[in-house]
């Protein structure tokens, strides 16, 4: 074990109660507030600048990618023909950025309840958003994202779910009833709706409790497993459909489509590795085979909720 220096700073952030990471931070770039949330920029020697809500880490410019890929790539890939995206929550632009690379988009839809994480995103975190915001094809509505999903059935064909942890006023976005809002937005079967899934390691409880739920509102669910550095730990990603099963999609269309789209340069994501990303572990499968709760409205309460 090595020392580190007392003059460093250290951001520690909880993954449960027994267990964290930390890392070390130059300085505080930015601090705001807004209706809803605390947002700082900081600074930092592993990941460059970072962006926190309520002191839980959101993004880092140095390798957000190992996030923002396989949330968009897989669904938009595995789909026939994207073209309109809805993206609920995901102020900083990142989803959004990966999305537009897909020739086929013509609309994408952000659904953001916090104005101030978009506006603090545009102007600090253009290393993430990369202007996305600016594209004709975006629009932002300042909206509840679940009301705005229940408000647009049949219009899309990828819903991305890019939201805070299961805290809070976030919770009602990862129940039954949700799911099946986000099932009726879709346009038909192939709709393919995206969202991180919690980790089978820091939080097995809430990831089969996730799968289970959206298993009780789509035929097809579909885990992907990845390590993401800035949040310290193996993590899933799930997409759900009722009309495509990525599980029998070979690596070779994969490779096939993303040429033909002409994306190049993506880091996480390719035909190989999207089958790897598919196989769980052994472990994973031995917490999938015990009981899990169907999360609903009437009980949106995870079964290992803490306070970070």
């Amino acid at each position: 074990m090595h020392s580190i220096s007392k003059m460093k700073r250290l951001y520690h952030e909880a993954l449960n109660p027994n267990f964290g990471y930390f890392y070390t931070v130059r300085k505080t770039l930015r601090k705001a507030s807004t209706k809803y949330q605390k947002i700082e920029l900081i600074d930092t020697d592993e990941f460059g600048t970072v962006l926190l809500l309520d002191d839980i880490t959101q993004t880092a410019e140095k390798n957000d990618f190992m996030y923002h890929e396989p949330m968009v790539h897989p669904a938009m890939c595995c789909h026939p023909k994207p073209q309109s995206v809805l993206v609920v929550g995901g102020g900083d632009g990142g989803i959004i950025r990966e999305v537009l690379k897909y020739p086929t988009v013509k609309r994408v839809e952000l659904a953001e309840l916090d104005e101030g994480v978009v506006r603090f995103s545009r102007k600090y975190l253009g290393g993430v958003h990369k202007n996305c915001f600016d594209d004709p094809r975006v629009n932002v509505n300042i909206t509840d994202g679940r009301k705005y999903t229940e408000d647009h059935p049949g219009e899309f064909d990828v819903v991305i779910m890019d939201m805070t942890d299961p805290f809070g006023p976030s919770v009602m976005l990862y129940t039954r009833e949700f799911y099946r809002l986000a099932r009726r937005s879709m346009r038909d079967k192939s709709g393919i709706f995206v969202m991180h899934s919690e980790s089978p390691v820091a939080r097995p409880a809430a990831f089969a409790s996730i799968k289970k739920t959206l298993g009780a509102a789509f035929r097809h669910v579909n885990t992907h497993y990845v390590y993401i550095q800035m949040y310290a730990v193996l993590w899933s990603v799930t997409a759900a459909s009722d009309g495509v099963d990525m599980a029998g999609i070979r690596p070779v269309a994969v490779d096939r489509k993303l040429a033909k789209y002409g994306i190049k340069g993506l880091k996480m994501y390719n035909g190989a590795t999207q089958a790897s990303m598919l196989t769980p572990y052994p472990y994973i499968s031995e917490i999938l085979s015990k009981p899990a709760r169907v999360i609903t409205d009437a009980k949106p309460e995870f079964p290992d909720n803490f306070l970070r």
